[in-house]
């Protein structure tokens, strides 16, 4: 499991998805975001699927574990 820090944005592609945008500067599709709003700062715990296929071309996903404000 890994610890990221960063902002939860909604990408309208292909009918909209949250991502995190980490303050390194990576972007992760998030499997979920609970309570957490477009633009929120976020401490995000979770795993990282780097293989499959999606129609979302942004990024990992990150199957979240728990999310909660940084």
């Amino acid at each position: 499991m890994a610890t990221f820090t960063g902002t939860v944005r909604f990408n309208d592609l292909e009918g909209g998805f949250y991502e995190l945008v980490t303050d390194k500067g990576e972007t992760y599709r998030l499997s979920k975001v609970g309570s957490a709003k477009t633009g929120e700062r976020v401490k995000v715990k979770g795993t990282v699927h780097s293989g499959g296929f999606g129609i979302h071309m942004s990024g990992k996903s990150l199957e979240v574990d728990s999310i909660d404000k940084a």
